[in-house]
């Protein structure tokens, strides 16, 4: 499939997102407490696999706000769906396939861009913060979530798969973009958050 590599997390391998392991190790509300979530914000979470932060985020910004679920891989979108079809499932996300260099998103349809455990994945990391501005609304963010190159496995990625921290806080000041916040979250990941600065940069 277009856009899917050796890196690309595969469906097979779906049973790992919900391990409850998982929420001793990446809890999504620590996550969430950092996004500043309010009722009536737009979201995007790309790369949204099951849901583990769509159906948070969709909670938190819930009743009028909006998630939009975005996955490369159709299978990922059919066990999200049947998530929400289950009682209690939040009613405010919407699924589209798309990656995250071409969400098939509206421009400026976002308050926040969320990319958990997707950037080590991307073959074109400027695409993918183009495609970001670009569905943002003017004062949006963007929060990307992912592994520790410096910490123990598993769980998560081989090692040489991982991209530091560091090298994603310059990607992103080159690019144009403000950081708001970067630092260790959870056990073995790291988070981002950022805002473009230098919207003729992202032409």
């Amino acid at each position: 499939m277009k856009g899917m590599s050796e890196r690309t997390f595969r469906p097979s391998e779906a049973h790992k997102l919900t391990d409850p392991t998982r929420l001793a190790w990446l809890p999504p509300a620590e996550i969430l407490a950092r996004l500043d979530l309010v009722p009536g914000m737009t979201a995007a979470d790309i790369g949204a696999g099951t849901g583990y932060f769509a159906i948070p985020i969709a909670r938190a910004v819930a009743p009028t706000g909006q998630v939009f679920a975005v996955d490369l891989q159709p299978e990922m979108l059919d066990l999200l769906r049947a998530a929400l079809a289950e009682p209690g499932a939040p009613a405010n996300i919407a699924l589209f396939q798309g990656d995250a260099a071409a969400t098939n998103l509206d421009a400026s349809s976002c308050d926040l861009v969320v990319l958990a455990n997707l950037w080590h994945e991307l073959d074109d990391r400027p695409a993918a913060l183009r495609e970001a501005a670009r569905i943002l609304r003017p004062g949006g963010r963007l929060a990307i979530l992912d592994w520790r190159h410096d910490v123990v496995r598993p769980p998560g990625p081989p090692l040489d798969h991982r991209i530091p921290m560091r090298d994603a806080v310059h990607l992103l000041e080159h690019a144009g973009w403000a950081l708001h916040h970067y630092g260790p979250a959870g056990d073995y990941s790291w988070l981002l958050i950022a805002s473009v600065a230098d919207q003729s940069q992202q032409s």
